[in-house]
């Protein structure tokens, strides 16, 4: 957790505005086991009441953040937007495939994106050259985004009505798991490059996901990787976890998460009709 890595400390940049410290932790000293044997319950009570700190401090920043995540949730829903949050590690092709689904969806969808990196705007860049608006964030020492930050980020990158709003997280497979955002969903992005195991060793992530896109699949003649492996590990962790294998460069498999998107904004914009529907009756009835 955030308060253990140290992650958040550095400032946090949205493009266009000064930088501003956000949401600092507090680092904490490890006592060592060199006091002589009357002092060590002294020092094993002071790791405790550490331990129950720290703790404490994890669920404040949860409890706010889950808080920024509800009002996030709330003007997705609003404005009929589909929102997800595409995790994985570095080097997954997370912007090579989100670049080529937006040139697929852009002609008939309403499209935004939020970048989250350490440091530089080369992602934003690339997918405005998309055509579809971006805005970075810089997360400085910050290995995640937060709810507070893409709030923040709304303020100037308002959602798409009736669209979808992508979020590409820090690449990170272990701090995002624990931050919503407000979205619908998380995407895992998971590459054939990497280990088959990577489910097993990164539970919360595939834990936390609702789908895993397995990238990369035009190299698997080349690479010790066998995705049905990969996806049932990933459903010990996960039994409700859907999954597609593609590949961002070939196009193979973008067809079904294409449709994948399709469905769930469907959906979204159905659950806004019904609540619109809801609204008037009330509105009709009096309340009664």
């Amino acid at each position: 957790m955030c308060t253990t890595c140290g992650c958040g400390s550095g400032e946090t940049r949205i493009e266009g505005e000064a930088p501003h410290e956000h949401h600092p932790h507090e680092h904490h000293e490890h006592a060592h086991d060199h006091a002589p044997p009357h002092e060590r319950a002294r020092h094993s009570h002071a790791a405790s009441v550490g331990e129950a700190r720290r703790v404490a401090i994890e669920e404040d920043i949860l409890a706010s953040n889950n808080a920024y995540a509800a009002e996030n949730r709330q003007r997705f829903a609003a404005a009929a937007t589909l929102a997800l949050n595409l995790v994985s590690s570095p080097g997954s092709g997370k912007t090579t495939l989100l670049a080529r689904t937006l040139a697929e969806l852009k002609a008939d969808t309403a499209l935004a994106v939020i970048e989250g990196d350490q440091e530089t705007s080369f992602d934003a860049e690339r997918i405005r050259a998309t055509g579809v608006p971006a805005l970075q964030i810089n997360t400085g020492k910050g290995c995640h985004l937060d709810a507070h930050m893409v709030g923040h980020a709304l303020a100037r990158l308002p959602p798409p009505e009736g669209g979808i709003l992508f979020i590409e997280n820090v690449g990170n497979l272990v701090c995002p798991a624990a931050f919503d955002l407000g979205e619908a969903a998380k995407v895992v992005i998971l590459s054939v490059t990497e280990g088959v195991d990577k489910p097993l060793k990164y539970p919360d992530m595939f834990h936390a996901a609702r789908l895993l896109l397995i990238n990369k699949s035009d190299l698997l003649p080349y690479v010790d990787f066998d995705p049905e492996t990969a996806i049932a590990y990933a459903r010990r962790v996960n039994s409700d976890l859907q999954a597609i294998t593609l590949s961002a460069t070939t196009g193979e498999g973008i067809a079904d998460w294409l449709e994948w998107l399709r469905v769930k904004l469907a959906g979204v914009k159905n659950e806004r009709i019904r609540e619109l529907e809801t609204q008037l009756e009330i509105l009709k009835t009096g309340g009664r």
